[in-house]
């Protein structure tokens, strides 16, 4: 067994995965997995920049992680940075930051490696299964993009485009400053509208027709099918491997999209970091199944942070 600490940080969260893997069996043995809601993506798509605040949120979290991965021993550690630190102008001070606090510098990595790294974590656990039909089409669904990965034992195809649940609520659900609340029928069409236009994208990639399984990533689809699953809290075990029906992603999908900040907050399953991005996030997963023709979706506690940690055995 080989002890490693894989960060994943994105536009929306920063996770860390701190497990004992055995290269031989497949096995991961999980002994810390955490998140925290940093947004270091906060008005990057606006101002090309990483706001101050936003850093020192991400960067307390890093010291936090720092504590963790010492006391537990991790031989190896790799720190992956995702959508928002590949479009900042001042990316370098988000380098330097991590370096400091954690010893080893942030990977920005390409949309594609990215797409990888998802597809391993989502789908190592998968081999075998007869009642899941292959190829698989795994979609993590980000805060800043959105990446759609084809194959079954291997890739096949991927694209990663830049659609998210923070940076389509930025660019559509905001005016004035603030989370429009609630939501107007014309900014939710603006925001289908940008979503098929970045599907059509992908499709130019990935054949999206040819998927016979949809699994899907990461907090926005997770979110969704706590809520499907009427969960009174956030339960990974409960939501890990859940089939949703398109029907019931279509029918939260609206519920989240009609409701008042008051009450998607009041939601027992949803993270108060999700309030005001779940709507968008919802509607990125809803529009993907319609597009693919996906009776359900395999939601997937196990992504591009178990991929991460797979790359350092």
């Amino acid at each position: 067994m080989k002890r490693v600490a894989a960060v994943d940080c994105g536009t929306n969260s920063i996770r860390l995965l701190v497990a004992d893997l055995d290269p031989a069996t497949g096995e991961l043995k999980d002994l810390d997995r955490r998140m925290t809601i940093v947004r270091l993506g906060q008005g990057v798509d606006r101002t090309g920049r990483l706001a101050p605040e936003a850093l020192e949120r991400t960067f307390a979290a890093c010291r936090e992680y720092a504590a963790v991965i010492e006391e537990l021993g991790a031989e190896t550690v790799r720190f992956v940075a995702t959508s928002a630190s590949r479009d900042a102008e001042n990316r370098d001070d988000f380098v330097r930051g991590v370096v400091d606090i954690l010893g080893v510098e942030p990977e920005v990595i390409t949309g594609d490696q990215e797409a990888e790294f998802s597809f391993t974590g989502a789908t190592k656990e998968l081999t075998g299964r007869t009642d899941l039909d292959t190829p698989y089409l795994v979609v993590d669904i980000g805060g800043g993009s959105t990446e759609f990965v084809l194959g079954s034992d291997a890739v096949r195809a991927a694209r990663s485009v830049d659609i998210g649940c923070v940076r389509m609520t930025e660019r559509h659900l905001v005016r004035d400053g603030g989370i429009v609340d609630p939501y107007g029928a014309e900014q939710i069409s603006a925001v289908r509208a940008d979503i098929e236009r970045a599907l059509d994208e992908a499709a130019r990639t990935v054949p999206l027709s040819e998927a016979r399984t949809l699994v899907g990533l990461a907090g926005s689809v997770t979110t969704v099918a706590a809520i499907a699953l009427d969960l009174p809290g956030y339960d990974s075990e409960a939501i890990h491997h859940a089939r949703i029906p398109l029907t019931k992603v279509r029918e939260i999908t609206d519920r989240l999209l009609t409701a008042t900040h008051e009450q998607r907050a009041a939601i027992p399953s949803l993270h108060p970091g999700r309030v005001d991005v779940i709507g968008a996030g919802a509607l990125v997963l809803l529009s993907i199944m319609e597009r693919v023709g996906a009776d359900e979706v395999v939601v997937s506690e196990h992504d591009i942070l178990d991929g991460i940690a797979w790359s350092c055995a």
